[in-house]
């Protein structure tokens, strides 16, 4: 046991938990974390959406009279982010994660820019009719199924994708957006987490340190958030868009070049889907951050 290691990665994961209820992208820190921590890429990712779920929970606590303000378009809005959660967690084995790489910077890119115009596009499209209405409800429906599908798959930069099609619907403030993008959080990591641990794809011990630091770190932050004027948030959210866009194309550019997608002997490295039940990831974890080589998966 190495307590620096999970103190590490508790603070890491505290991080990603405020950046989470702020905007969003918090999982491009607590996912490298729980690797660089000695889980396999798979269980990782698997093991970050069970930390995170609490700490979005505990962000949402934070924005609770905004979620109460918000409990009509929560209730349409439930359904297809627990079916896309679902559906992107059972996906994870089988969807090739370079295709998801190739397209995330281009949608943190565009959802991005709607909230950084978001004041121009709500002002032109303010008190829209009945059946303009309707559409607009329609289309969140099925934009939040789609990022229900991608959080449930890997969920980077979810918050800011929600964030920005919920402007076609909600005409309050950001301080509400985000009180609905935290509990909508809750209900795709939620549903994605009960398959993963029904899958055996979560290391219990690493869930419990990032767990811990997520919920302070979530509820802080959503804290953080509501006392900040909406121009700052806004501002915010803005910046960690732009800055996920850069690192998201970044990673998908070195993915897609043979050469820097090579060994110290320059072969081409496959990409592995490592998958193994949490008695194998308990050792393998420690043996994986001492330099020694991993055990395999059963």
């Amino acid at each position: 046991m190495d307590l620096r290691r999970d103190a590490l990665l508790c603070g890491v994961a505290a991080l990603a938990g405020a950046v989470n209820s702020v905007a969003g992208g918090g999982t491009l820190l607590s996912f490298p974390a729980a690797m660089a921590w000695g889980l396999p890429s798979t269980v990782a990712n698997a093991t970050n959406a069970v930390a995170m779920m609490p700490g979005s929970l505990a962000s949402a606590w934070a924005y609770r009279r905004e979620v109460r303000a918000s409990a009509r378009l929560l209730r349409v809005l439930a359904l297809p982010a627990l079916a896309g959660g679902v559906t992107g967690a059972v996906l994870l084995h089988a969807t090739p994660v370079r295709v998801f790489d190739a397209v995330i910077p281009w949608l943190v890119l565009g959802a991005t820019l709607v909230i950084l115009f978001q004041r121009r596009v709500s002002t032109a499209s303010a008190a829209p009719d009945r059946e303009k209405l309707r559409r607009r409800m329609l289309w969140a429906v099925a934009c939040q199924f789609a990022v229900g599908v991608y959080g449930g798959f890997f969920g980077a930069a979810m918050g800011i994708v929600t964030l920005a099609f919920l402007a076609l619907v909600m005409a309050e403030d950001i301080q509400h957006k985000n009180a609905v993008k935290n509990l909508l959080a809750v209900l795709i990591n939620g549903v994605a987490s009960l398959y993963f641990a029904w899958a055996g794809l979560v290391d219990a011990r690493a869930a419990l340190i990032m767990t811990f630091g997520a919920v302070a770190g979530g509820y802080l932050g959503g804290r953080a958030a509501r006392r900040t004027p909406a121009r700052v948030v806004r501002g915010l959210v803005v910046s960690i868009g732009l800055a996920l866009t850069a690192l998201l194309a970044y990673r998908a550019w070195r993915a897609a070049d043979p050469l820097r997608a090579s060994d110290h002997r320059g072969q081409a490295v496959p990409a592995r889907r490592d998958q193994a039940g949490i008695l194998a990831l308990i050792p393998s974890s420690v043996a994986g951050a001492r330099g020694a080589p991993q055990q395999p998966p059963r």
